[in-house]
């Protein structure tokens, strides 16, 4: 939903406001009404079937919501039943988790009066569609896995170095079939099994990979941001179905902003310190942009003027490297969601945009 469409919906307020606090096995509830006056509180199972029962047949409410576990199923089920619902960013709402006087009925308390006074206090976010859910757990369901692999490959070094010896450099695709031979015999009873499940997980992993490419299909966008070296299929979908739609921010050069790759702000009077990026968007996105990144600016990048800036951003020590990096990954953010908006392919050197005024 757009901004300037889900706005003017929070201006049709109903008559009553609700506010409910998710839990794992209940979640509490506290109804406003049009006054702003508590008029009900209690709790609820927190499943299909009880959400189903007490709000299915009750008239059009605001109801609102802290980002959870539990939330996309529960707030798509809301709607379904035509009631107005709000998902607040857990992150960014203050007044709840820093509440000294912190309660599941303080909470829902809390969260029915923002919704009610404005909803623009709860920095709502808007979760994407079940189909696009099913395909971003894809990824997530990989990334899983490649740690759990990457994990085993490390305990399996860490055996064999315990006992003197070393295994020779291998990518994790050959990692077994280049480490099984070096490992002593005496370490084969322990180290067996975790090869078995290395080998496992290799191929479950490549099962996801054609799966994910096959997105590409139902996501025409990917194919596109796939152009840019360095951003292969997992970056790409990731990308697409993170941010659920190019509108998700209103200018390219806010992506950087909305996935964390932005440095804090403590400004006040004279004082505005350097600080570090804010860490507040999506955590795996983030990391994939900073490997993209990386592999840019490393020794097999392609010549760019992406790379060039990064490169020179780079001089100067170990310090201004990791800085470098961060910054390509910002400036490639806001790269793909150019490149998506205008669906333009990756052009490694740009024309620069005319000058305003020049005769053409």
């Amino acid at each position: 939903m757009k901004k300037s469409s889900r706005e003017s919906e929070w201006k049709q307020r109903p008559d009553r406001t609700v506010g409910v606090d998710l839990g794992d096995r209940f979640s509490h509830y506290c109804v406003l009404n049009g006054d702003g006056e508590v008029m009900e509180e209690g709790r609820v199972r927190t499943s299909e079937e009880a959400f189903r029962r007490h709000w299915e047949a009750e008239p059009r409410q605001r109801i609102v919501m802290e980002t959870g576990t539990h939330s996309p199923w529960i707030s798509r089920l809301l709607q379904r039943f035509g009631h107005q619902v709000i998902v607040a960013n857990a992150r960014k709402v203050r007044a709840i988790s820093q509440n000294e006087s912190k309660n599941d009925r303080q909470d829902a308390e809390m969260l029915a009066r923002l919704g009610y006074c404005n909803p623009r206090l709860l920095k709502p976010i808007q979760h994407r569609s079940a189909e696009r859910q099913r395909d971003l757990n894809l990824i997530r369901a990989r990334d899983t896995l490649v740690r759990a692999r990457t994990m085993l490959i490390n305990s399996v070094r860490g055996l064999v170095k315990s006992a003197g010896g070393r295994l020779p450099p291998a990518s994790s695709e050959s990692f077994v079939a280049r480490g099984s031979a070096a490992v002593p015999v005496e370490l084969t009873p322990a180290t067996q099994p975790l090869l078995q499940q290395i080998a496992a997980l290799t191929v479950e992993i490549r099962g996801l990979d054609q799966a994910i490419e096959l997105l590409a299909e139902r996501y025409p966008e990917i194919r596109i941001l796939r152009t840019v070296p360095g951003v292969g299929p997992v970056i790409a979908a990731a990308y697409v179905l993170t941010l659920d739609g190019v509108d998700a921010v209103a200018h390219s050069r806010s992506v950087g902003a909305f996935l964390g790759l932005r440095p804090k702000q403590s400004q006040s009077g004279d004082s505005d310190p350097e600080r570090n990026i804010s860490k507040t968007g999506n955590i795996y996105l983030r990391r994939l942009l900073v490997q993209a990144a990386q592999y840019m600016l490393g020794r097999f990048g392609p010549d760019s003027a992406l790379r060039r800036w990064g490169l020179k951003l780079a001089q100067g020590g170990k310090r201004t490297k990791k800085r470098a990096v961060v910054a390509v990954a910002r400036k490639l953010a806001v790269l793909l969601h150019c490149l998506w908006r205008t669906g333009q392919n990756y052009q490694p050197f740009p024309e620069p945009a005319p000058v305003a005024g020049t005769a053409a």
